[in-house]
């Protein structure tokens, strides 16, 4: 019979249980767990960022400076907060939707962090308006969208934290309170 693996099983075939446990003596004696073994014990979060390719190695970097390396499942969409709530191209809200259940079901994340950009060519796009020239007036709408998915993700998973920041192009975050 051949091996199908899911989300009860690891890479050798291992049941989740004797998987915890044998992640639990390895943490405790010191030792490092394999790259699959992380993976498979769950991540910390979900996180949602734009596609723009200026900013795809500081996204990288800033989630490592948060001590997020390799602890989060990463989705992209135009847009970043903006694609997954607007209506000119729905399916990108499910996508994100479906994205954040597989996370939950499959890696068990307890947060979702959603990282817009400044600066970004989805919102000239989809709200045919160009924000960069005022910051205030960028800063004002990407919280509006940002909220607005925060308040989606809790309507539907309401144990979930969700972070919200705003990125210049040079990397630095804002918290979007």
């Amino acid at each position: 019979m051949e091996h199908v693996s899911c989300a009860c099983h690891t890479p050798d075939g291992i049941g989740r249980r004797r998987f915890v446990a044998l992640a639990g003596g390895m943490a405790i004696a010191g030792l490092a767990l394999p790259r699959w073994a992380r993976a498979a014990a769950g991540t910390d979060a979900l996180l949602l960022s734009c596609m723009d390719y200026r900013l795809t190695g500081k996204v990288a970097d800033y989630m490592t400076g948060q001590g997020m390396a390799e602890k989060y499942d990463h989705v992209i969409l135009a847009g970043a907060s903006l694609g997954a709530v607007t209506h000119k191209f729905r399916d990108w809200g499910k996508t994100f939707r479906q994205h954040l259940d597989v996370a939950i079901d499959l890696h068990h994340i307890h947060e979702v962090i959603v990282l817009d950009h400044r600066d970004c060519g989805a919102y000239k796009v989809i709200l045919g308006r160009d924000y960069a020239g005022d910051p205030a007036a960028e800063t004002k709408i990407h919280a509006e969208m940002l909220h607005k998915l925060r308040a989606e993700i809790h309507h539907d998973h309401p144990k979930l934290a969700v972070k919200l920041g705003l990125m210049a192009l040079d990397g630095k975050v804002e918290t979007i309170a």
